[in-house]
Order: structure tokens, then C-alpha cells, then sequence
């Protein structure tokens, strides 16, 4: 047992610190998410060099896959960045950055984001995580260590140079909601032990973690929500309701409505995303801020949208649904319309054909005449 002589020890190894944990946790009370305890650590000497402007270092973890690719191509536009990509290609693929290889300010690690990565970086878009039912489902262990340990490793590369931390989060945080739509101050409604939860509390701790880095350290971090996103490179076959119905009606296949098909879910095209992103790491505001279409749409009028554009000899069939799926799924965007100036431009029936011509170019299936 440990005995202390001198009361002062004690109190301020204690009896402050627990003072200054009760201060920043009610100043954090009621939103006011931008306190923090410490200012946020310098980055490098040359970012505010006199005769020698560097370029933006700008790191994107999980940056082969399908929000992550898209995201290097915009920030690849701005000749003041460079940027650099660490990903495992557990669902992500080179192919996706083919553009961008062998470019010189471009760079591409094969890394895995629970291993401790040791570079300097500006910024860092934390993007690294299964996000498809199939894939988490796959190796729901590691999903939940990309999501905590990864998270606490990326907040870690941020504390030592002084970078600013955007995490792409989820709707998914929110479970099957009792609120509808859901705006963030919502805390959720999630099943701890399902087969979801890898992901879904997975993202709940990876927020914790922002946060605890931010009032502790002064990390300067961002968070996005981030809504069903769609568009050109996903994964043809990884589960997810857009990208099975644009396959199952290029393949003449049935489109699988999951019962009852009442269930509603909202989908961003994936431009739009980017821009939200964007706005939001450049902002001055900590987040969390959803980012998605608020345009909703039931199972049945997806597959009856997709049957009307892409091919309207298809079938539609009812199967069985899977395990804790979402009845409602919507966000309230007024967070991102004052804060950042942020709206979705790309209509579900403009953004799907767009889907459509990639996916028939990678199938080898193209349009009929």
C-alpha cells in the first residue's frame, strides 16, 4: 500500500487532476466539444518558414479503397499537397490509385494501421476500416482492433508531430435509431454483442479516443458521420444495397430486396462526400458532424430505381434479413449546412448511372444496344 507523506503530492497528482477532469468534462457538456485542456502540439519548423513554403503532407490510411481513392484524387488537384497513402488492401486495391503511382508527390505504403506508422504529416484523413458487412463480418476481431488500436495509433503519429486528425466515423453509431432523423447530439441505440457491434462500437470508442486525445493532449481532431455512401470502385460483391442491386441487374440476376423492404436508408454519391470531408478538415469545427444525403429511400423503391434505369427485364425477390439491421436510416444535415456550407448536389437517379458504367466496364458487360 502506498503512504504519502506529503498531502500536497497527493492532491495535485490526484486531487487536481481529478479537478481538471470534473472542469474539462462539463465544460465538454451541452457541445462545447472545441475546450481543451492543452494547445495543440507544434508541426514542423517549415510550415512557417519565411523563405521556403513546403507543401501539405497530407496522410490518408485506408487511402486504396473506395471513399479513400476518391479522396487522394481531390487532394491530388492541389499542387500544394502531398500525399501519401497506408493501407493493408484487406478490401481496398491498388487499382484504385493507378493514376497516381509513380507521381512525385504521391506515395503508397502497404501498412497496417494497428502497427505504429512513424512519419511526418500535416494532416491525416483516418479512413482505415472495413466498412462492408461482408468484410467486418469476415474478421470482426480485426475490425475492432483497426478501430480502436488503429485509432489509437494514428492519434499517437498525430500527438508526436502536431498533425490534425479527421475520422471518418459512422451513422452506424447511432444502431437502429429511436430518433428519426438523426442529428448528433443523438446518442444511439446499439447492441453491444451482436454481429454488427465490431464495427459499430468499434467507431463509438474510435470517437471516445478523438475526444480523450483532444481535451488531454490538444490534438486538434475532426469527426464525420458518415451516411451510405455510393459511387464508382466499390467492391462489386461486398454486400452493401447499391452496389448488389447495379450488379445482380447487370448480371440479369435477380435484385434481393431484404425483408420486409420497408426499411429506409439515404445515399451520397461519393463527390459529395469527398467535398463534406474536405470542408470539414479545413474547418474550424471539431465535429462530430454527419455528412450524408438526407434524401431517404425504402428498400423496394432502390431496387424499383435500379430495375427502371439499368435493366427493367429484372426480377425483384424478398430474402431473409440479416441480424440487428437498421429500420431507419436518414441524417439531419443542419450541422453541416451552417457549419461548413456543406449540401449534397448529386441526385440518386443521376449518381447511379455513373455506378453503372464502371461496373459494367470491370464485369466485361457492356450496354446493350
Amino acid at each position: 500500500m502506498l503512504h504519502y507523506k506529503n498531502s500536497d503530492i497527493f492532491y495535485n497528482f490526484f486531487g487536481g487532476n481529478y479537478r481538471n477532469s470534473r472542469r474539462m468534462a462539463k465544460e465538454a457538456t451541452n457541445g462545447n466539444h472545441n475546450s481543451a485542456s492543452k494547445p495543440p502540439p507544434t508541426p514542423s519548423p517549415l510550415r512557417f518558414s519565411k523563405f521556403f513554403q513546403s507543401n501539405m503532407r497530407i496522410l490518408v490510411t485506408g487511402g486504396a479503397g473506395f471513399i479513400g481513392s476518391h479522396l487522394v484524387d481531390k487532394l491530388m488537384e492541389n499542387e500544394k499537397n502531398e500525399v501519401i497513402v497506408a493501407d493493408n488492401y484487406f478490401t481496398g486495391s491498388k487499382d484504385n490509385l493507378k493514376k497516381w503511382i509513380g507521381h512525385p508527390r504521391f506515395e503508397l505504403i502497404r501498412h497496417d494501421v494497428t502497427e505504429p506508422l512513424l512519419i511526418e504529416v500535416d494532416q491525416i484523413y483516418h479512413l482505415a476500416c472495413p466498412a462492408s458487412p461482408i468484410f467486418y463480418k469476415y474478421n470482426p476481431v480485426k475490425t475492432i482492433k483497426t478501430n480502436v488500436i488503429g485509432t489509437l495509433n494514428m492519434l499517437g503519429l498525430a500527438k508526436r508531430v502536431g498533425a490534425r486528425i479527421l475520422l471518418t466515423s459512422t451513422s452506424e453509431v447511432y444502431g437502429d435509431p429511436l430518433v428519426h432523423p438523426q442529428d448528433e447530439s443523438y446518442w444511439g441505440n446499439v447492441n453491444p454483442i451482436g454481429v454488427r457491434s465490431c464495427y459499430d462500437e468499434g467507431k463509438r470508442v474510435a470517437e471516445t479516443l478523438m475526444f480523450d486525445y483532444h481535451r488531454q493532449h490538444g490534438i486538434e481532431i475532426r469527426i464525420a458521420r458518415i451516411f451510405n455512401t455510393y459511387g464508382p470502385r466499390m467492391n462489386i460483391d461486398d454486400g452493401r444495397v447499391v452496389s448488389n442491386f447495379i450488379a445482380q441487374a447487370i448480371r440479369n440476376e435477380p435484385l434481393t430486396v431484404q425483408a420486409p423492404g420497408t426499411q429506409t436508408r439515404s445515399f451520397c454519391y461519393v463527390s459529395d462526400m469527398v467535398d463534406g470531408l474536405i470542408r470539414l478538415m479545413e474547418g474550424e469545427n471539431t465535429g462530430p458532424i454527419n455528412i450524408g444525403n438526407p434524401g431517404e429511400f425504402t428498400m423496394l423503391e432502390l431496387a424499383e430505381t435500379v430495375k427502371e434505369l439499368i435493366n427493367p427485364d429484372v426480377k425483384i425477390t424478398m430474402v431473409e434479413n440479416t441480424p440487428d439491421d437498421p429500420r431507419q436510416r436518414k441524417p439531419d444535415i443542419t450541422k453541416a449546412r451552417e457549419l461548413l456550407g456543406w449540401e449534397p448536389k448529386i441526385k440518386l437517379r443521376d449518381g447511379l448511372p455513373l455506378m453503372e458504367d464502371d461496373f459494367r466496364q470491370r464485369l466485361g458487360v457492356p450496354r446493350k444496344n
